[in-house]
Formats: C-alpha cells, sequence, structure tokens
C-alpha cells in the first residue's frame, strides 16, 4: 500500500476528483483507509452489511451529473488482495448509480464465493465478452428507502456484470459495459452519478487492500 493514508470510521462521503469515497455499514462498524493517490483498504468486522467505494463522484458533490456518453470513455485499474471473511455475499469490481431512469449498477470482477456469483432473485440478460472474459449481464429489481441516490424512489433497477473467472487485478472497461447493456435493453440513458471501485460484503471479519484503485475518464 502506499505510505501514509487517513483511517476513516463510520458512515460518510468525501474526496475530489477520482478519488471521490464512500464509507457505508448497516452497524456503522466498518473502516476505510484512503490515500492522497487512487487506493484504498476495505475493512469490516460483523458489519453486516459493509461497502467502500473510491472514485468519481458526479452526483453528490454539488456537481451536475450528465449521461455516461457526455463524460467520454471511462476505465478503471485495479490490484486487490482480501483476507478474512466476507459473510453470506461479497463484491469487489466497480459500482454506481444512474437517474432518470434510476439505476444502481455492479460490475463484479471477484469475491469471497465461487465465481460467478449470482445476486439472486435475477433476470438472465445475456453473456458477452470484454477485457479477455465473458461476462454474464442479469437485471434485478429491488426496493427500499432511504438508501437509493434518486429522489423520492423507493424501486429501482440493479444491473450486473458478472465475470465468469475471479481476477484480482486487470483493467475495467466500464463504458463497455455501459454500451453493452444498452444493447441488451438495460437502460443506461440517464444522469452518470458516480463511477466508483468498489467492495462491498454481508458480513464477516476481513478486509480488501487495493494498492491500486484507479478510475480514470477520457473526455470524447
Amino acid at each position: 500500500m502506499p505510505s501514509g493514508g487517513q483511517l476513516r470510521d463510520g458512515n460518510g462521503t468525501g474526496g475530489t476528483g477520482n478519488l471521490g469515497w464512500e464509507i457505508w455499514s448497516n452497524t456503522g462498524e466498518g473502516q476505510m483507509t484512503t490515500f492522497s493517490t487512487p487506493a484504498f483498504v476495505a475493512t469490516w468486522n460483523n458489519s453486516g452489511g459493509y461497502l467502500g467505494r473510491l472514485g468519481f463522484e458526479w452526483g453528490g458533490f454539488m456537481a451536475n451529473p450528465v449521461p455516461h456518453t457526455a463524460r467520454g470513455e471511462i476505465t478503471a485499474q485495479f490490484v486487490s488482495k482480501r483476507t478474512g471473511t466476507a459473510g453470506g455475499y461479497s463484491y469487489i469490481g466497480m459500482y454506481g448509480w444512474t437517474t432518470n431512469p434510476c439505476v444502481e449498477w455492479y460490475i463484479v470482477d471477484d469475491s469471497y464465493g465461487t465465481m460467478p456469483i449470482n445476486p439472486g432473485t435475477t433476470t438472465k440478460k445475456g453473456e458477452i465478452m470484454i477485457d479477455g472474459e465473458l461476462y454474464i449481464m442479469y437485471t434485478r429489481p429491488t426496493t427500499g428507502t432511504g438508501g437509493t441516490r434518486c429522489a423520492n424512489i423507493t424501486s429501482w433497477m440493479q444491473y450486473y456484470s458478472v465475470r465468469k473467472k475471479a481476477r484480482a487485478c486487470g483493467v475495467i472497461s466500464l463504458s463497455q459495459h455501459f454500451r453493452e447493456w444498452q444493447k441488451l435493453g438495460m437502460d443506461m440513458t440517464g444522469e452518470l452519478l458516480e463511477a466508483k471501485i468498489l467492495v462491498e460484503v454481508g458480513g464477516g471479519v476481513g478486509n480488501v487492500q487495493l494498492p491500486i484503485a484507479n478510475v480514470t475518464v477520457k473526455a470524447p
């Protein structure tokens, strides 16, 4: 890991540029260490549901989100090392939201479980070769209050791209996933609120170190 770093406890958000970070757990027991370069450590201790992410934030820091096509080509580079346990589910990859329509999306490249994982209650939309491996594309409806980033919405769609073979490092061609989803009828025309590298787990005690967690945007 890089030298230095700032330990963050409890739930919160912050950062600028591609160092926009967020940490959340349903018990407030998670931790996240951020650095002056694109890297982080996600740590949990029986947190129930834990989520830590780092990357670009366009919807929450007084910015005006636009569709992903207006941003340009979005990619990420990551290197990860996981230890411990992760409870009932776990995702390592990328994460974000769009609004109008409201979509919560995941790219899952690794998991504490056996890949390819299935989040459950999903509809399979297809399999697409991206970055040298097949991804399974799913949709899943979900409901909730307070957790969504879309105002006054209590039900929304989740999109998933799940890599068939796990990997702990590589390049994620995010914009290509967005385009392939659109071809499969998974609407990605809304305003993109964020694009972040993700660690999400459903319990356990462990951590994931990401000495490289770099999201980049090439303007159109």
